[in-house]
């Protein structure tokens, strides 16, 4: 696997996990939905995350949890522009999580170091959007749309399907002229999965990350955990470190959190350890 990821003017070192703080400036994502909508609560949290050791700030204006409504591009941008715009003031990195290539666009203007996008660049005009940046760029898989995601996802070979998908759309981006090394890929757990595909995958994760791209895993606080321990989404946090230890462990090399002390210290002792 590739030693460095290319994000605009950062470079990333993969030689240990790096931890993505999520920042959700939504009324309705899944886990902190209306928490952060507001501006200045969303801009404070996204502070509290970088403080923490967040090594990237994932901003979101549209939930992508199952079942989740549209979002206009007017609605997204004045929820993320303006906390794009305030962490890179003060030279954080950031990364912009939209399907929409116009918000894209406009986030990675104001400097945005990545685009995280769940629809892989299939949207008009992604890929090419994405190719015109020096940004970094996360695929991820996912089975549907988010309305019909979960309503009985089928896959005859879930490793298989997911690492075809992935690596389809990596050498797409390839061919559209984004380097290697700016590209990662999410096996997008939760999304279009069952119990037992996400389960599977996990153990897969491996594979996925031995076609040489960096792995995103995103497993915070998700309804895998829940069914496990039975716990609500802000009762997972135990659940969550436990998951972010197991990817990495698995191959795993940038961990998408809500939790990012409590993973920073447990990722932090893995590596003491192990070293």
């Amino acid at each position: 696997m590739q030693k460095i990821l290319r994000c605009g003017r950062y470079e990333f070192d993969l030689s240990r996990p790096l931890i993505m703080g999520i920042v959700n400036v939504t009324p309705d994502s899944f886990s902190d939905g209306g928490e952060f909508l507001a501006r200045k609560a969303a801009i404070a949290h996204a502070l509290c995350l970088h403080g923490q050791g967040a090594d990237l700030l994932d901003v979101g204006g549209e939930s992508t949890r199952p079942g989740a409504d549209d979002v206009s591009v007017e609605e997204e941008l004045s929820r993320v522009l303006p906390v794009v715009e305030a962490m890179v003031a003060r030279n954080f990195p950031v990364s912009i999580d939209t399907q929409k290539p116009l918000v894209m666009q406009a986030a990675v203007a104001a400097g945005a170091c990545l685009i995280n996008d769940v629809n892989a660049l299939q949207a008009d005009g992604a890929m090419a959007v994405a190719a015109a940046s020096d940004v970094g760029i996360c695929l991820m898989h996912r089975q549907g749309t988010a309305r019909t995601m979960q309503i009985d996802p089928h896959y005859d070979d879930v490793v298989a399907e997911v690492k075809a998908f992935l690596l389809t759309r990596a050498n797409a981006a390839v061919a559209a002229g984004i380097a290697r090394t700016r590209i990662i890929l999410d096996p997008g757990f939760g999304f279009g999965k069952t119990r037992a595909h996400n389960v599977t995958l996990v153990n897969a994760l491996s594979e996925l990350a031995a076609a040489g791209f960096p792995i995103l895993a995103g497993l915070s606080r998700k309804s895998l955990l829940g069914q496990f321990t039975g716990q609500l989404p802000e009762e997972r946090l135990a659940a969550s470190v436990a998951a972010a230890i197991i990817a990495v462990q698995k191959g795993a090399a940038i961990i998408r959190v809500h939790d990012v002390a409590a993973t920073k210290d447990a990722l932090t002792v893995l590596g003491a350890l192990e070293n």
